[in-house]
This record gives structure tokens, sequence and C-alpha cells, in this order.
């Protein structure tokens, strides 16, 4: 189980019934480590191994590295437990297990809720010219003033950028699959990386490719 700790704890407990584990892993920060220390000593008492992972820097990045790399090893037996995190590490902590098609749970007066798993793999939907604009976009936060200057750099005739950002009623852009955001200004288009996307790039989203 992977628990991202804030200031409620104790609502790991009323999980652990429901779904028997034999290790924790607590996603925290350094504020929180007092509450990480009594959950250690508590879960000895039913013989649970935690273990702690400490992150630093952009809570959303670090957020799905961590439940990525624990994914990518055994997606099958991971369950993501949002019960005792603050708000901004329990929206990053669902959307990692969202995208990464993992079971996720929550805590609401006792009862535990299971969280609809979703089955879909954003890499069976990006084309090879797809990816490469995401990947273009990563390089630099600013790289592209606007489409005319990314269709350069992809190497790719305009329209058939704006296609595959705007996408149409038979095919998803980039930009409805949220991973790109446009701004206009001054007449020109100009395209980035929403958070996801750059978290895309990166690998922080693993692929359901084993799961046909």
């Amino acid at each position: 189980m992977i628990a991202p700790i804030g200031d409620n704890p104790d609502a790991l407990y009323a999980s652990i019934n429901e779904f028997p584990i034999e290790r924790l892993v607590a996603i925290t920060t350094e504020d929180k480590s007092n509450q990480v220390e009594k959950i250690k000593k508590d879960f000895s008492k039913f013989r649970i191994d935690v273990d702690t992972v400490t992150i630093e820097g952009n809570l959303w990045e670090e957020t799905f590295k961590v439940i990525s790399n624990i994914a990518a090893i055994n997606k099958e037996k991971v369950i993501v437990n949002v019960a005792a995190a603050d708000r901004n590490m329990m929206c990053a902590a669902t959307s990692a297990a969202f995208v990464n098609g993992l079971k996720a749970i929550d805590v609401m007066d006792d009862k535990v809720m299971m969280f609809p798993i979703l089955k879909f793999s954003y890499y069976k939907l990006l084309s090879d010219k797809k990816m490469s604009v995401l990947k273009t976009l990563s390089k630099e936060i600013d790289c592209c003033s606007s489409l005319e200057d990314l269709s350069k750099r992809v190497k790719m005739s305009l329209p058939l950028l704006v296609y595959h950002i705007n996408g149409n009623v038979k095919s998803e852009g980039l930009k409805t699959m949220g991973l790109v955001e446009t701004e206009e200004k001054r007449g020109r288009i100009k395209v980035r990386l929403t958070e996801l996307g750059r978290l895309l790039v990166k690998g922080y989203v693993t692929s359901d490719a084993d799961d046909k």
C-alpha cells in the first residue's frame, strides 16, 4: 500500500482491516516526520513494515515519480490510500493512481471507499508525431513563441501540427487529452506542456501495454 501522509494518519487504520497488507510505503514531507513515526510504531503491532519516502521540490512531480516507480514493479499488488493525505498531496496521489491504472481508496466516516480503476493508456493514444511535439516542448519551458516556430522545430507542416494539437471528431488532440495548453498573445498562439504532459514525457505515467 502506498499512502501519502498529511495531518490525518489515523484514517489509515480503518483500511487495513479490509485490505490486509504486508508493507506500507509512506510518502511524506519533512514537516510530517512525527506522523510517520507514529504510523511506524502502530503498524509494527500488526507486523506491517513501513518504508518512508520523503519528497522535496515539486510535490506533484515527486509524488508521480514515487507511485509510477512502485507501480512498474508489480501493478496488480499496489493500492494507493489517500485517506491520510493533505489536499494537495491527495490530488496528486489520486491523479497518479488514475493515470497509472492503480486501485485507490479513501476513508470517509470510517468507511472505505474504492475509486474506479481507469483502464486506458495515454501511450496507446499518442502517435510518434504527437510524442515528438511533447518531447520538443519539454526541452525548454519557453521553447516556442508561436505555432510556426514549433512547426519548424518538429519538422511538421503547420496544418498537420494544428491537427495533432486540436484533434478532430475522430481523433483526440494533445489539447483535449490535457497534455498541452495554448495561449493567444499578439496574434500568435503559444503552446506549452501541462503538468500532466510534462510528467508523461518524463515517464511518470506508466503504460498499460501489459494489461491487454
